[in-house]
């Protein structure tokens, strides 16, 4: 694998390129996954102005006092008071796609402006379908009157209409090259998700070849635009999920060769917005092993 020279192209891996019709697989199917399978739509808010905040470190986000997290709601109890004027985040604590809003709305320090309301997807209350969000899937961000969905939108959403640390940098190639990988994070699941029940690694491998690429393009930082990112939003909740599981059951380590992607997982690691939201990386390799279980 070439590592990328700071300022050059990244090449998309031929394998997700060449196959436009391929279906992703519902391994998150209780979650929010895109309605676009490979390719998500570019520039979703042309008209919004980002905010330009410099990005906080890690220790600048910590208050000394940790949010203490909700239950999660189920078939049995009560919903909360809807369109009264709270902003609201529905999420499960479990599903990758919510977690990337929830990662945002902690980096920007929005915990005191937007309440988390955490939902129990394998006991999931009716009224959730029924009075806040009839796709019945999370995240969804109730706003203004208004509910949203999807999982990138809302990440912009977040970054165009609330205050805090600016999550998308000023400079226009870079956010150009956000928009390229933010495109491709649906393409990047199915590759690695179609390696699980493969035999070969090949295509996962490209996958991770490319995000390797991708975080050498200008040689700024551990992060993929050099500051910490929406486009680090995206992915890490995936990572933090194939790796453990590619470990333990393909006996493959995805940063073997990839010294800009252990770097990035071992800075990323050190983001408190990020850090309270990781699961227990064994309990994430067992339920893909239950996920897969015809196959391991």
């Amino acid at each position: 694998m070439a590592a990328a020279t700071p300022g050059t192209s990244v090449s998309l891996p031929t394998s997700s390129a060449a196959n436009p019709r391929l279906t992703f697989p519902s391994v998150f199917s209780i979650c929010s996954v895109p309605k676009n399978p490979l390719r998500y739509p570019r520039n979703i808010h042309p008209h919004v102005k980002f905010s330009r905040i410099s990005p906080l470190s890690a220790s600048a986000m910590s208050s000394g006092v940790k949010e203490v997290l909700p239950p999660a709601l189920d078939s049995s109890s009560e919903p909360p008071a809807i369109f009264d004027g709270t902003t609201k985040l529905y999420i499960s604590y479990t599903c990758p796609y919510a977690q990337r809003v929830w990662i945002t709305r902690n980096y920007k320090g929005l915990q005191d402006k937007i309440k988390l309301i955490p939902i129990d997807l394998q006991n999931r209350p009716a009224w959730y379908k029924e009075k806040v969000y009839p796709p019945n899937k999370v995240p969804s961000l109730e706003h203004n009157n208004e509910v949203k969905g999807e999982s990138l939108d809302l990440i912009k959403y977040l970054e165009g209409n609330f205050e805090g640390p600016s999550l998308l940098p000023d400079d226009p190639a870079k956010r150009e090259f956000a928009e390229e990988l933010l495109s491709y994070t649906n393409s990047f699941n199915q590759a690695v998700v179609s390696s699980f029940k493969a035999d070969s690694i090949s295509e996962a491998g490209a996958a991770f070849d490319y995000l390797e690429n991708a975080l050498g393009k200008f040689g700024d930082g551990p992060f993929v635009l050099g500051t910490f990112s929406l486009v680090d939003i995206a992915y890490a909740p995936f990572i933090e999920r194939y790796q453990p599981f590619l470990l333990d059951v393909k006996k493959y380590d995805i940063t073997v060769g990839r010294p800009k992607l252990a770097a990035w997982i071992q800075e990323i690691n050190k983001i408190e917005a990020y850090e309270v939201t990781k699961r227990d990386p064994k309990e994430l390799a067992e339920a893909f092993k239950r996920r897969f279980s015809s196959r391991f």
